[in-house]
């Protein structure tokens, strides 16, 4: 590590600070192609095969990185590594100690959920979390898988939360054809990134809520009440 002027390229007016920590990580693997390079920090992009990784793990780090004025930029080219360097700002002087807030009550519940999420891992880390909140759980790998067991049993379910990115039925195409099955069916989309959904067309298939990945407890159980509760009568 090392105190430098910031990213080279970096626009003076852009700038969050005078001087930047550079952490610099480096390899001397095989590279990285142009095509590739241009989507390691999207969301979801993965080179690894299926069921092998969540393509999230660049994209959170450039979501922290970039949340606290950093940035990461890569150097690389085929057969030759790659570095990767983090410049995070630093600060004159220590800033005020802000007074803590109280942790916000986590909202709980009884209710019966469906979560469906193509990612084995990512689905058995969304269980754990609203069984802990007090839901009853049935966890789906496939939104065909899904939705041939919502045909059966429709109402033994108060809820589907479900994954935008999948390979057989995308989340959005999942809750249109779930709606069509039964109308009051509550339903949250979880997605990263996803040029495929908007507010209007979601709400246009009957999607009542959007978690943001990577799923936040607190954030995960006040839109669920929020969405439930919503539903019941005055």
């Amino acid at each position: 590590m090392q105190e430098v002027d910031g990213p080279p390229d970096l626009i003076q007016e852009e700038a969050k600070a005078a001087r930047y920590l550079l952490l610099t990580v480096e390899d001397n693997g095989v590279g990285i192609s142009n095509e590739v390079k241009d989507k390691i920090f999207d969301p979801y992009f993965t080179t690894k095969e299926l069921g092998k990784g969540t393509g999230l793990g660049l994209a959170v780090a450039y979501g922290i990185v970039k949340e606290y004025g950093g940035e990461i930029k890569l150097n690389t080219s085929p057969g030759a590594g790659s570095t990767f360097s983090v410049y995070l700002p630093l600060i004159k002087e220590a800033a005020a100690v802000e007074q803590v807030k109280p942790t916000p009550e986590i909202i709980r519940g009884n209710e019966r959920i469906l979560l469906v999420d193509d990612e084995p891992a990512i689905a058995r880390i969304g269980q754990v979390m609203l069984e802990r909140l007090g839901y009853k759980v049935t966890v789906l790998l496939s939104g065909q898988d899904a939705l041939e067991k919502f045909k059966t049993e429709s109402d033994s379910y108060d809820m589907v939360i479900s994954d935008m990115a999948m390979p057989d039925l995308t989340g959005d195409q999942l809750a249109a054809e779930l709606k069509k099955i039964r109308p009051d069916i509550p339903i949250v989309i979880c997605t990263g990134f996803s040029e495929r959904i908007n507010k209007e067309n979601a709400a246009a298939i009957g999607v009542k809520g959007f978690l943001m990945k990577p799923i936040v407890k607190q954030e995960m159980a006040s839109m669920i009440r929020g969405v439930l509760d919503s539903d019941k009568p005055a």
